[in-house]
């Protein structure tokens, strides 16, 4: 049962519910038109992507 609590705690899912919105403001950044979004979005979509995996890989564990 340890396995299944670990895998439903909520600080899991808070951590998503940061990648994702870290990842959209990726997105949205992209739309911009100043001189470094392109780059500025660049960082923010694999921050954010970094973060979604950490937490995938902690429930999965």
């Amino acid at each position: 049962m340890e396995s299944t609590e670990n895998a439903n705690a909520e600080s899991h899912y808070k951590l998503i519910v940061v990648a994702i919105v870290i990842g959209l403001a990726g997105v949205y950044l992209r739309f911009a038109d100043f001189h470094y979004s392109t780059i500025i979005a660049n960082i923010l979509l694999i921050i954010g992507v970094g973060i979604a995996l950490k937490a995938v890989f902690a429930i999965l564990k």
